[in-house]
């Protein structure tokens, strides 16, 4: 099958052309008959796919077929989405797809000033982006409508479940008219999310092109066991000496480990940057660009941007930490072998992670490839028992806190007896009066506000000693 039996329309058709799109993937090919139709659907499919695709060509056929003025600070179209990139990026395909047609569009996200939003949808959008966040904010202060809604499209359901904003997908389904066309896109199906499209979806068409949680056949997994101190001197062993790893996207479980990883890479020599939830949008969108561009050989990311990153040619993907959700595995590994390309994923796994490694490989349904065949291998992680090491950290995670809780107990945070002590002019630790313990007053003396201190007391009796002595 090619495009031009989906009976699209003319402009879209050269649009297509034009990009050199002549045959559409699985999915597009299963969703846009029936989008064309106007019916609801449920797709099921990983991340690389074309699902961008698969819904919007049918719903810039639907606007350039019933043409109408969108509603003032409003949207004909609403397309949901967990993060800023992958917004910003379905944003441009629709640029993309649409570049023959009048068509207005809306951008909104959080991370930025909200001036230019509320300006844009003050008349208006026909196909409106958004975050959850930034979208329920703008709506709070009415600047953005929803009454006239055509259609929504719930993108990345899943992980919008991972990110907690369920509860926000809730309070913006509540406002949508009822009579409108939804879609909703995931690349897993857990129950919370079957459940949301139950009540959300009206007879829907279900399109599933892989099965849940399978990985890209093109993508060459590995496993390489290393202890955690040794996981930075490996990656510097492998980006120095491996010419096929080209342009690198490392995964960190934390938003410090992501920027202590580009810092290391940097003073080595490696050309390098961080994104994270932690950085502004500017950072952000500066560190993606020149990942795009070449400028930086390896951007580190956290699972925040798992989906949210679409830049061709990523040759490989490194799990520097395991992810702690096994399905994000998959996501972040979905980010190399895209359009048709090859593509490697080299996972680190340290011996408190070989339960998390259990969990993906049940997951993916495969045992990932052991290489031994490196400076820095693990016996201890390759020989660790899973079950042994998740009551370790078990037991770990409850030390950290009852720590904590035995912290808060004591008067907050570490130091802040010390720090005002020392304001006062006292010693760390010590009554912060500024006298020696031994002048201090006894635990079960009252103190008196604006009562005189130790040393005036002590001054006030030398004075009064001939008095009482002539008394």
């Amino acid at each position: 099958m090619d495009f031009n039996k989906l009976n699209l329309a003319n402009p879209l058709q050269s649009a297509l052309k034009q990009l050199g799109h002549q045959t559409p993937t699985p999915i597009q090919a299963q969703a846009i008959p029936p989008l064309l139709e106007g019916r609801d659907l449920l797709g099921i499919a990983q991340t690389g796919t074309g699902k961008t695709g698969a819904f919007a060509l049918p719903i810039l056929d639907r606007l350039l077929r019933k043409k109408r003025h969108a509603p003032r600070k409003g949207a004909r179209v609403l397309i949901l989405t967990p993060t800023r990139e992958l917004a910003a990026q379905i944003d441009d395909s629709f640029r993309t797809y649409g570049k023959e047609m009048r068509l207005f569009r809306g951008l909104v996200f959080g991370g930025v000033n909200q001036n230019p939003q509320v300006r844009t949808m003050s008349r208006g959008v026909d196909v409106l982006t958004a975050t959850p966040g930034r979208l329920l904010d703008l709506m709070q202060q009415g600047h953005i409508r929803l009454d006239k809604l055509e259609t929504f499209v719930l993108d990345e359901a899943d992980r919008m479940l991972d990110m907690g904003f369920i509860n926000d997908i809730r309070k913006v389904i509540a406002v949508l008219p009822p009579q409108r066309q939804t879609l909703l896109f995931s690349a897993t199906m857990p129950n919370e999310i079957a459940t949301l499209a139950g009540g959300l979806l009206n007879r829907p068409i279900r399109v599933e092109i892989t099965p849940q949680a399978t990985t890209v056949d093109r993508i060459a997994q590995s496993l390489h066991y290393v202890a955690k101190a040794d996981k930075l001197k490996l990656l510097q062993h492998l980006l120095k000496n491996s010419g096929e790893i080209k342009r690198t996207l490392i995964f960190s479980r934390t938003k410090h480990g992501a920027d202590r990883i580009s810092q290391r890479l940097e003073k080595s020599g490696i050309r390098a940057a961080a994104i994270h939830g932690n950085k502004s949008q500017n950072a952000r969108q500066r560190a993606l660009k020149s990942f795009r561009s070449g400028q930086v050989r390896v951007l580190v990311a956290t699972d925040i941007a798992a989906r949210g990153i679409d830049v061709p040619g990523v040759t490989h993907v490194i799990n520097f930490d395991l992810p702690n959700e096994p399905e994000s595995y998959v996501h972040r590994i979905g980010r190399t072998a895209r359009a048709g390309a090859d593509g490697a994923a080299i996972s680190f796994c340290d011996a408190l992670e070989r339960p998390l490694l259990k969990d993906v490989e049940r997951c993916i349904r495969q045992r990932i490839p052991v290489l031994e065949d490196h400076p820095f291998h693990s016996e201890e992680a390759a020989n660790a028992d899973p079950r042994q090491m998740a009551a370790k950290n078990k037991a770990n995670a409850s030390r950290s806190q009852q720590q904590r809780r035995g912290g808060r107990k004591q008067g907050g945070k570490p130091g802040a007896r010390n720090s005002a002590a020392k304001r006062r002019g006292g010693k760390p630790g010590g009554t912060g009066s500024g006298t020696s313990q031994a002048g201090s007053a006894s635990p079960n003396r009252s103190a008196v506000a604006g009562a005189p201190s130790g040393g005036k007391r002590r001054r006030r009796r030398r004075k009064a000693g001939p008095a009482r002595q002539a008394a």
